[in-house]
């Protein structure tokens, strides 16, 4: 045996963290330094310059949607979606509870209720036959969260919130470069958002987007974005000065985020490909083990095409969830569980209220376990991912 010197102690290490499979590494695609040094050098980085335009663009035409602003998060792209739709105290808005936390809070810090629904067994995304019960005559919005990058049931949410005279907007922080019935997700609601965090498939550390679909929404979402002023009109022309005209707040992303982000979308479709067949690998190494139903894979209905935003699995129960992560773990391999439902969180019950009984959140919850997904994942890796769970189940 070798003495444990510290040279042999620092070889040990550098070996571990040499085969180490990270849950999340965000990707470089190799123009991103360029285009800020570009945005440096025309002498605009903070905001609303060539770069923040180009991404506008890239998204709009993408999803063929009427106008897009970008954001300094997803958060702030929810926040001023809540304020477009006019949500204040006492009126109610309808959302899954397995979400991030911005998805309730953009609504609640207006003094609207967030009303939580149930999700669906297959996708967890939010069960479209569950709405209709929990609509009441103060429920204004129905935010359906695409989780995973999966699309919910638009057509149905559509339907429904068209019938019942309600604004749909689309949590689309997972969803970019997926898409429904061949409609880009957070182009199809009256509003939609994007994100652009690092675990996210397009990254530039922190940004968003907010996805203007009925056009009626877009000139009052520009004053919302420039702290409530009337600026945009200005530099087009359209008034001889600017002046506070409406509620808002700073929005705006900042040029050198946006040349990062530039270079991200220009490269979005071999991005999302390499993810895309990283979960078809994931799938198809992982059925066997599936087949002794001791793990349950994703499901992705055939209306949608997803973007591998993340690949989960749900075990038998919290404890072989817990297990399995630990293992894995041990082993060098980021496995992370996901959302704590906000019904159960300190805030969730004191400024919401859940709508019947919310059995496959808290059931999910509880069983998920997400796996290493990024670009640069090599198959050699997922290989060595999948045989630490098999050797797990003794498979």
């Amino acid at each position: 045996m070798l003495a444990c010197s510290p040279d042999n102690y620092r070889l040990s290490q550098e070996s571990r963290v040499t085969e180490r499979i990270p849950f999340n590494k965000p990707a470089i695609v190799g123009r991103e330094l360029e285009y800020i040094e570009r945005a440096i050098s025309l002498g605009n980085i903070s905001s609303d310059g060539e770069f923040t335009r180009r991404c506008e663009t890239l998204l709009a035409e993408r999803g063929n949607i009427h106008r897009v602003l970008m954001t300094p998060s997803g958060t702030a792209a929810l926040e001023m979606a809540s304020m477009l739709a006019n949500v204040g105290p006492g009126d109610e808005v309808i959302m899954p509870s397995f979400t991030f936390v911005s998805t309730a809070s953009a609504f609640a810090r207006s003094g609207a209720v967030p009303v939580f629904v149930d999700v669906r067994e297959d996708t967890l995304n939010l069960d479209e036959t569950l709405i209709e019960a929990a609509i009441t005559p103060k429920t204004r919005a129905i935010v359906p969260v695409h989780y995973a990058g999966v699309g919910c049931e638009m057509d149905a949410i559509c339907e429904l919130a068209e019938r019942h005279r309600l604004l749909v907007i689309e949590d689309a922080a997972h969803g970019v470069d997926a898409s429904y019935r061949g409609r880009e997700l957070g182009s199809i609601g009256h509003l939609g958002i994007y994100s652009f965090h690092e675990t996210k498939n397009i990254v530039c550390g922190e940004g968003g987007a907010l996805c203007v679909n009925d056009a009626r929404f877009a000139e009052r979402a520009e004053i919302i974005r420039d702290k409530g002023t009337d600026r945009q009109q200005f530099l087009r022309g359209a008034v001889d000065k600017y002046t506070w005209v409406d509620h808002g707040s700073s929005y705006a992303t900042a040029e050198i985020l946006c040349a990062f982000l530039c270079a991200q979308l220009e490269d979005a479709e071999r991005l999302t490909s390499h993810r895309r067949a990283s979960v078809d690998q994931y799938r198809s190494l992982l059925a066997p083990i599936a087949a002794t139903q001791r793990i349950e894979l994703p499901t992705v209905p055939s209306s949608c095409r997803g973007n591998g935003h993340a690949f989960f699995l749900r075990l038998e129960s919290r404890a072989t969830r817990d297990a399995l992560m630990d293992h894995l773990r041990s082993e060098g391999i980021g496995a992370v569980f996901h959302y704590i439902p906000l019904h159960s969180s300190p805030m969730g019950r004191k400024v919401a209220r859940a709508h019947g009984e919310l059995r496959v959140t808290d059931s999910a919850a509880g069983r998920l376990l997400r796996l290493p997904l990024f670009p640069g994942l090599e198959p050699q890796q997922i290989v060595r991912v999948v045989d630490e769970i098999g050797r797990f189940f003794g498979v």
